[in-house]
């Protein structure tokens, strides 16, 4: 798998049905540019089935290009979603170490 250096884009506030059309457009911009990249998920306070349906149509595409979407800081928000639809074993492998929050 490519590990050349990545972009680094944070996504903040909602990632969910209301904002799933504008979130598509910048995922598929940044896939189409060729090269590795990190989603910042720490300040997503909102995130639905549309955002996490997002989530993983970017990491398919990714891996289907041989790149590597990594996810990182992730939010409680985000943590939860991913426990509820029991996802975190498909994004093991883009899940960027956690800072400790002791």
């Amino acid at each position: 798998m490519n590990t050349d250096a990545h972009q680094r884009i944070a996504i903040e506030g909602e990632l969910s049905i209301y904002t799933a059309a504008e979130w598509k457009r910048r995922l598929d911009d940044l896939i189409g540019q060729g090269a590795n990249f990190e989603l910042d998920l720490e300040a997503v306070q909102e995130l639905d089935t549309a955002g996490l349906q997002l989530l993983i149509m970017a990491k398919k595409e990714m891996v289907t290009r041989g790149r590597l979407l990594k996810l990182s800081n992730h939010s409680p928000a985000v943590l939860e979603v991913f426990r509820l639809c029991d996802v975190a074993g498909f994004f093991a492998d883009s899940i960027a170490p956690q800072p400790n929050h002791s």
